[in-house]
Order: structure tokens, then sequence, then C-alpha cells
């Protein structure tokens, strides 16, 4: 509901800004800027994308992100270029300003805490919110352990799902069928 309420805001901001604009520069001029911003943005997305794909999957994976500055000013450059890609002299000024050095560490840093963040819902999601802060796997392992708690007594509380067995080795040379020729007329 926030984030609706934001993307309204922000569009209704941006008309506002290009209206103000195009009263003192003609508005040709801004439609143009924009075309121009957009071209631009596009090809700043195709040229960062297309050397830092491998480490965005890693950064989904993991949550982390490795500490190189050429992947953090590539990762920001690809985010300034899908700024200039949307329609707006704010969101390109914001483009711009992500350009910056001192704000390429900021976003990337952002970036790297809302993956890790994501990755965790996704781990409690997974287990059931089990764990919490700590382990995500202590709940599966306690279940595990009453399970086969209850199984040592009589074979009545014994789980259907669970196959019992042991384990022994098998040499190939033990026995060896023989082929006859059965070619006899």
């Amino acid at each position: 509901m926030k984030v609706v309420l934001l993307v309204i805001i922000g569009a209704i901001l941006e008309i506002a800004v290009w209206i103000g604009v195009a009263q003192f520069i003609s508005g040709w001029y801004v439609f143009f800027w924009f075309i121009l911003a957009a071209i631009i943005g596009f090809r700043l997305l195709k040229s960062s994308t297309s050397s830092i794909m491998p480490q965005l999957q890693q950064m989904q994976m993991t949550g982390q992100l490795s500490g190189d500055a050429a992947v953090s000013r590539k990762i920001a450059t690809a985010l300034a270029g899908v700024l200039l890609i949307i329609p707006g002299l704010i969101t390109d000024v914001i483009a711009l300003l992500i350009l910056l050095p001192p704000v390429q560490k900021l976003v990337v840093q952002a970036l790297t805490s809302a993956m890790a963040k994501r990755q965790q819902a996704m781990m409690e999601k997974m287990m059931g919110g089990a764990g919490g802060a700590g382990n995500p796997f202590a709940d599966l392992m306690e279940q595990m352990q009453k399970q086969q708690g209850g199984m040592s007594g009589s074979s009545m509380g014994r789980d259907t799902n669970v196959i019992d067995g042991e384990a022994r080795e098998v040499t190939p040379d033990a026995k060896k069928i023989e082929m006859k020729d059965v070619q006899k007329k």
C-alpha cells in the first residue's frame, strides 16, 4: 500500500516538474530530453548488466557481493540506467547523482543489505519460520530426533515412510553369469 502511494506521489511530482520546466523552456525540449535520456539509459543498462550478470546471480543466491569496486560501479551504473529510462526530470537527476562515486558506495551497500534481508526472509519462509535468529535447521533436526526416539519402542509407532536396512559391500567379481552358446541344430 505504501509503495503504491509513493509511486502515485512520485508520478504527480514528475508531471508537475515537467510542466514547470516546460513553462520556462519549450515542452518539446523536455520531451526530446526524455527520449535522449531513455536512449542513454538503455545503453548504460546494457553495457553494465552484460558484464555483471554472474556477480548478480551470486549476490542473489548468497546475499553477499564481492568487494570488487568495478562490480559496484557497474551495479550503480545499471541502476542509473533504469532511472534514466523512466521519463521524468527528478529520476534523471537522481540517476546523475548515482553516477557519482560516493553515492555509488551507498547504493551498493543499500542493495547488498536489501538482498541479505530478502534471502533471510526466503530462508525463514522455506523453513516455516523455524529457528528465528538462530539455526534455521534446529527445528527440523529436533523433529527428526523425536521421530527417531518414538521408533525405538514398538513397531506400532513406526512410520511407514521410513525404510530401514543395512549396507553391505558388493564385489563385482563374486559371481559371473556365463553366456552359453545356444546355436545347436
